[in-house]
């Protein structure tokens, strides 16, 4: 077997010895081998994505829809991944601060966001944004869909959708619709319902719906749309008083409780979403990973369980369908916006 490289000596254009290196066989190979096995280390350390936590920002306040719903999740993906992902709460800018920081954060997959239907598709009709959500994102998967509930204060005499809409056309301007912020589904949806029953309802707007609703209860404000998973709580205690689902079916969870469509609004259905997403330019093993990370958490008992108690729905499936399912929101809430003519200053 031939050994180390051998040196020859020679003379520059100076006259100067020169050194000249010559690699033997059996160097040659073993160069070949060290940079196989360097490879096979750099192939391993991207297998082992990810190596340290996630950071998962959520682009409403704690103890929102949103962010109980990513809590959830955070837990399951945490126990696939075998990292530890950090739920980290962002709101206002009617959600853009806490999605523009997803936008603009670095695409190697361990910056997260839970995009819903008011980041991505609502305000983007309502309000001037800092990112597109057609290109400036990469979506993952869609997490869980639901309808809101349309729920009043206790102290109100309405215990139906129809006495609502008596009561406030008897009272115009006088009820307030409380929400979590400008641009959020929970503005939108009450805009929908005051247009399409024809009532003088005001927004109010909160800093998350945990505030929203704790006026709620004392009667300060007396109309609410919000995600089931937030608000059914309180609905059972009897602290509020739901009236009907936004959306065109009835919840599986809570079957009792009616649509707007049936309940005096027909045509009336606004379906709030989320779910996982990355900044753009990301590899495409780490979303895979993530993809399937999400799938396999949307199946597990526990997960499904807890989503079911709050009445919303798992969803799931690949990162293609999940944009595609975006542009058709996108394309519906610029028309409806356009139609009823909300806009945010």
């Amino acid at each position: 077997m031939r050994m180390l490289g051998l040196c020859r000596v020679s003379q520059d254009n100076t006259g100067r010895p020169e050194e000249t290196t010559v690699i033997s066989d059996g160097s040659l190979r073993s160069t070949l081998l060290l940079a196989a096995a360097l490879l096979g280390c750099a192939a391993h350390a991207h297998a082992e994505y990810p190596e340290r936590p996630l950071r998962f920002i959520v682009p409403q306040a704690a103890g929102s829809a949103s962010d109980t719903s990513a809590r959830i999740i955070a837990v399951e993906l945490g126990r696939i991944l075998g990292q530890q992902v950090v739920v980290d709460n962002r709101p206002g800018g009617g959600l853009t601060i806490g999605i523009n920081m997803v936008v603009r954060a670095a695409a190697d997959g361990y910056t997260l966001g839970y995009g819903n239907i008011g980041g991505l598709a609502i305000n983007r009709s309502m309000m001037k944004v800092p990112y597109d959500a057609l290109i400036d994102i990469q979506p993952v998967a869609q997490t869980n869909s639901n309808g809101m509930l349309l729920a009043v204060a206790p102290q109100l005499p309405a215990r139906s959708v129809r006495e609502l809409i008596d009561y406030a056309k008897a009272h115009p301007g006088k009820l307030s619709n409380a929400s979590s912020g400008n641009g959020t589904p929970g503005h939108f949806g009450g805009e929908l319902f005051k247009d399409m029953a024809g009532v003088d309802i005001v927004h109010v707007p909160y800093k998350g719906g945990a505030a929203a609703m704790t006026e709620m209860m004392t009667g300060r404000v007396q109309v609410m749309f919000e995600s089931m998973s937030s608000i059914v709580q309180h609905h059972r205690s009897g602290k509020l008083r739901g009236l009907a689902l936004t959306s065109l079916k009835r919840s599986s969870s809570y079957p009792d409780i009616p649509t707007l469509d049936e309940s005096g609004v027909p045509g009336y259905d606004m379906t709030v979403w989320s779910g996982l997403i990355t900044p753009p330019g990301i590899g495409k093993p780490v979303l895979a990973k993530l993809n399937d990370a999400i799938n396999k958490a949307l199946v597990a008992p526990g997960l499904r369980e807890k989503y079911a108690a709050n009445g919303v729905e798992t969803v799931g499936g690949t990162a293609e369908e999940f944009r595609a399912f975006i542009r058709r929101e996108v394309e519906k809430y610029a028309a409806i916006s356009k139609k009823i003519g909300v806009k945010v200053e």
